[in-house]
């Protein structure tokens, strides 16, 4: 496994080392020894997975707040989509500030999100499977959303009209509301 550390700190885009051979192909996709070496190993306490059937569908910018917040590692079992993620860590260098990979099946690369980020995704292909693992249990009490096409956090998205979100994606709170009510993250 190879792991880049982005330019928010402690968040890791990992690629899988792939072995080909005349079957198929073998790789590792999860060592704790791997991941404690690169300072974020965790107890994985839930695994999640999602399907979208089309092309352009958002979800999130989702997080979590304390004591309920959650670090997740995605990973696309099918299809390509565009990840955004903001830093509402409190005193963070890179707070209120985005960043943003794209996860497919092809570059078996998965993303590493420590607690403190809202995690957004919009779809590149029709049938995208996403597979999650949180190292937090849902709160429905302490999950919040932030509008994905907030003004203030500018985000730029390969798609400014999505095919297909939910009521609640799409009236999320804005990145001031937030400050207003939150101030930021203490993780």
């Amino acid at each position: 496994m190879i792991f880049k550390e982005l330019q928010h700190k402690g968040v890791f885009e990992v690629r899988l080392e792939v072995r080909h051979d005349a079957r198929g192909f073998f790789a590792r996709a999860y060592d704790d020894k791997l991941f404690e070496a690169h300072g974020i190993h965790k107890n994985w306490v839930q695994e999640n997975q999602s399907f979208s059937a089309k092309k352009g569908t958002m979800r999130g910018l989702h997080f979590q707040c304390p004591p309920h917040a959650e670090a997740k590692f995605v990973r696309m079992f099918g299809g390509e989509a565009f990840f955004a993620f903001v830093d509402l860590r409190k005193g963070s260098e890179t707070f209120g500030k985005w960043e943003s990979v794209i996860l497919s099946e092809e570059a078996k690369n998965m993303l590493f999100v420590p607690r403190g980020f809202a995690l957004g995704v919009c779809t590149l292909t029709d049938n995208c499977t996403l597979y999650y693992k949180m190292d937090n249990y849902y709160a429905p009490e302490a999950a919040e959303t932030l509008k994905w096409d907030d003004k203030d956090l500018a985000i730029v998205w390969p798609n400014n009209e999505p095919s297909s979100i939910s009521e609640k994606d799409a009236h999320g709170k804005s990145f001031r509301e937030f400050l207003d009510t939150r101030g930021g993250l203490e993780v």
